[in-house]
């Protein structure tokens, strides 16, 4: 008779520090796995300590905490299934990012990661240390190979493991979402499944830290590359899989085989989980926001409104002498239709107090972007004012096109504590309204239907800071300078480059200069979703001071 296997996947949400928290959720799924008759209950990479830790896996007494818990799991967990589950491990006075295999009351092995990665997002090779490639393990029946995360995006250390032994390959992962990422670990995958004829277990982590969002996604490849589990992106969920011994070697039987949605889907679910998760896991429980009545701030109030529920949204309404009747009418529809709280808060009291304080000092000069800054300044004055009085995180609005150009005003509409735009360029956030209006999901705590009226995101895009304002009065239309910023940003291309693919130079040019010439802004912006692999913050460190511009 063929012998079977029967393996646990636990793709969850675990909080960075909050090792007891994650410890209990680790002992309530293996003691799932052990009810539905699991042989190993797998967690992912850095579990027990939640992940990326950055520097806080360099205070020796936070590795020592995570460590006890770990071994306190053993103990746990001694009558049952086998656990997997990622955190630190010191060996000889030298920290490596471990995956322990948990047996029979004790720490049975402990798996080390040879590959760190230091691209990107990643600073491993600055907190790690590499270790040698490990062999596989036994757990009953079943030699396991186990490459930890980036250790599978290297032939090598898979190609190992298989001429050492290994029947089949256990992924665990911290891998963070950008667009398009799916894709990308699918390929890779299958590329170690063909290289090595075993089948292949991806098991990655759900959640938002900081700008990152892990998305899940997991799944299970048979020999030949034939996908056997797809579990679905966001969502955590725990689900077993049973492998079957064949005279070709161990299968996985079919499984579960959620649809992964598409680019604009994926974008919106990963905003509203990072929103969600960064104020659940700060202590926050309400959020305001400036409604301008713009596309913008509609965006986020329909995305704060998905992540946390509209009772708990407050949108408020600062309007000056510029602000036009549309601009009141559609804050107040976008308000209405997703269930939000607004306010009203007239500035122009404040604006005059303000003209009057600075009367004798600016007297004789021309009003202009200092007169206008001083209205996003009061703006952002009076939010941060709501936001201290009733415990309300301050979400900030900005999207990455203004973010580049520094078509934003710091310590004004850039006050915030987070932004959920910050990586979703403008021609991007328009349709984004639009997939919003046209789709609900089971995951969205906001209203369905059309939240965000047409006029907001049809109306040419305007600050409204002076008469007649439109964005486009000082920048390219959003068309252009998007295709410009994907050249200068995602893609490093030169200004030359630019020109070639038919954009103007001189246009190229000034949007490189706004481009280098506010990343003094971008420095002290708030955190925000990563959405792609040039986010502005750990994907793209430019200095400040920088007098260097293309000449090309």
């Amino acid at each position: 008779m063929s012998q079977t296997f029967r393996l646990t996947l636990a793709q969850l949400n675990p909080t960075l520090g909050a090792i007891e928290a994650n410890a209990a959720l680790a002992k309530r799924t293996w003691d799932e796995g052990r009810a539905a008759g699991a042989q190993m209950v797998a967690l992912t990479e850095m579990f027990i300590t939640g992940y990326q830790t950055q520097d806080l896996i360099l205070k020796p007494a936070f590795v020592a905490h995570a460590i006890r818990a770990i071994e306190a799991l053993a103990l746990a967990c001694a009558d049952g299934p086998a656990l997997g589950i990622g955190g630190p491990h010191l060996r000889d006075g030298l920290l490596y990012n471990g995956y322990y295999v948990l047996e029979g009351g004790r720490i049975a092995t402990v798996i080390l990661k040879h590959e760190l990665p230091n691209d990107g997002v990643f600073d491993e090779k600055r907190l790690f240390t590499p270790a040698p490639i490990h062999g596989p393990y036994r757990i009953g029946p079943l030699r396991i190979g186990t490459p930890i995360c980036e250790d599978a995006w290297h032939s090598e250390v898979s190609e190992t493991l298989m001429e050492t032994g290994a029947e089949i390959l256990l992924v665990p992962n911290g891998s963070p979402y950008h667009r398009g990422k799916p894709a990308v670990r699918t390929n890779l995958m299958v590329a170690r499944v063909v290289e090595t004829g075993l089948p292949l277990v991806y098991l990655n982590m759900v959640g938002g830290q900081d700008d990152q969002v892990f998305d899940g996604a997991s799944f299970v490849l048979n020999p030949g590359g034939a996908l056997a589990v797809q579990l679905p992106q966001f969502e955590t969920c725990v689900t077993h899989v049973d492998f079957t011994q064949t005279a070709e070697g161990w299968q996985a039987e079919p499984g579960r085989r959620d649809l992964l949605p598409n680019s604009y889907e994926a974008d919106y679910h990963a905003m509203v989980l990072s929103l969600r998760d960064y104020l659940g896991k700060t202590g926050f429980a309400k959020v305001l926001l400036g409604l301008s009545g713009g596309v913008d701030s509609a965006l986020v109030a329909a995305i704060a409104a998905d992540a946390i529920g509209a009772a708990n949204v407050r949108c408020v309404m600062l309007p000056s002498a510029f602000t036009s009747a549309h601009s009141l009418e559609d804050a107040s529809a976008v308000a209405h239709a997703l269930g939000c709280r607004l306010d009203t808060v007239p500035i122009t009291g404040p604006q005059e107090a303000v003209g009057a304080a600075l009367g004798p000092l600016f007297e004789g000069t021309k009003a202009g972007i200092t007169e206008e800054n001083i209205q996003s300044r009061l703006r952002g004055l009076l939010l941060m004012a709501l936001s201290n009085k009733f415990g309300e995180m301050l979400l900030t609005t900005g999207n990455k096109s203004e973010m580049a150009v520094g078509y934003c005003t710091i310590y004004g509409d850039m006050n915030g504590g987070y932004n959920p735009l910050k990586d979703l360029y403008k021609t991007r956030v328009f349709e984004a309204c639009r997939w919003r209006n046209a789709n609900h999901r089971p995951w969205m705590m906001g209203p369905p239907g059309e939240v965000i009226r047409p006029r907001v995101i049809e109306k040419p895009p305007s600050a409204e800071l002076r008469p007649d304002q439109r964005d486009d009065d000082s920048l390219p239309p959003y068309p252009v300078l998007d295709a410009i910023l994907d050249g200068l940003v995602e893609q490093e291309l030169s200004v030359a480059d630019l020109v070639d693919q038919g954009f103007d130079r001189a246009t190229v040019k000034k949007v490189e200069h706004l481009l280098y010439l506010s990343e003094y802004k971008r420095f002290q912006a708030a955190p925000g979703t990563r959405l792609t692999r040039k986010a502005f913050w750990m994907d793209r460190r430019y200095p400040i001071v920088n007098r260097w511009r293309d000449g090309s």
